[in-house]
């Protein structure tokens, strides 16, 4: 008798919806793996960014995301060496991801983004936004996994079917990832359900509202009730709705607490009725216009 309860406490354990850190990854369109979090480092400079990175690594942490714009991948960079070195991660333990803007040479910027992170290669790149000459910056890009600088590719701020076929159709590697702002007042579900014929994934920025706007959404009442029931912040109510719905997340921070805090949301699962609760706060409403 004492076996088949143990037995059968077994199948739910494996039954539950509840994953471990571990286990929180996606196989992307190009057969790689990626974590489904992350920390954003936007509006860190190099010092804050590498005592972020480390701290983040520290935590569990697997996936870290930087841009040339954000003048900031030496730091972490920096960050990624220290854990490496101190024997916290291997190399192949953590995914960064960088971006390169259009208007400038994409081969240069590719280069100049490895050699600042001072990394043998960069898991996933993405094109920073659409203009001139993005076409090319994707080429660009699929030269660079030829080459082996670049794991992955894909694109950001592309927010419509029409303009993610744009670039896919001059493209040989279908994009692996868009990366857009998306949050709980801004779901773009339509573009998700899209993507799913290609296996890409939408990664959100801005997952909490970004500057400026966090207080409005981590105080919104439905959310702060789903957040009393777990014995959960709303910030971590709403990064599980991110993963559970299918997202890719990278809250920024840089306090030590919050990066703690933001990891901390594989203990738990929002049920069926929670995820409608805030499926049903979509306003189709962004707060920046990249």
């Amino acid at each position: 008798m004492m076996r088949k309860i143990l037995l059968l406490a077994l199948i739910l354990s494996a039954a539950s919806p509840v994953l471990a850190l571990e286990t929180k990854y996606v196989t992307l369109n190009d057969g790689h793996k990626m974590p489904v979090f992350g920390l954003g480092t936007w509006t860190l400079d190099n010092a804050q960014a590498e005592e972020s990175v480390y701290i983040a690594i520290k935590e569990g942490y697997r996936l870290i995301d930087t841009a040339r714009y954000y003048r900031n991948e030496s730091g972490v960079g920096r960050g990624v060496r220290r854990a490496v070195s101190e024997g916290l991660i291997k190399r192949e333990d953590i995914f960064i991801t960088s971006k390169i803007l259009h208007g400038y040479n994409p081969d240069e910027a590719v280069n100049d983004s490895v050699k600042a992170l001072g990394l043998d290669y960069v898991d996933l790149m993405l094109i920073h936004q659409p203009g001139y000459n993005d076409e090319e910056c994707y080429k660009a890009l699929e030269r660079a996994v030829k080459s082996g600088k670049v794991k992955s590719i894909g694109i950001s701020n592309y927010y419509t079917p029409g303009e993610f076929e744009r670039i896919n159709r001059i493209a040989s590697i279908t994009p692996a990832i868009v990366q857009n702002e998306n949050h709980i007042y801004y779901q773009n579900t339509e573009l998700q359900e899209y993507l799913k014929r290609y296996g890409t994934f939408i990664e959100s920025w801005y997952p909490l509202g970004g500057r400026g706007n966090t207080r409005e959404i981590l105080n919104n009442e439905a959310v702060k009730k789903i957040a009393a029931s777990h014995g959960k912040t709303t910030a971590q109510i709403i990064i599980r709705w991110h993963i559970q719905a299918g997202y890719i997340v990278i809250p920024g921070s840089k306090n030590p607490e919050h990066i703690r805090e933001n990891i901390n949301v594989f203990d738990f699962a929002l049920t069926d009725d929670e995820m409608k609760i805030i499926a049903d706060l979509n306003q189709a409403r962004r707060f920046e216009n990249w």
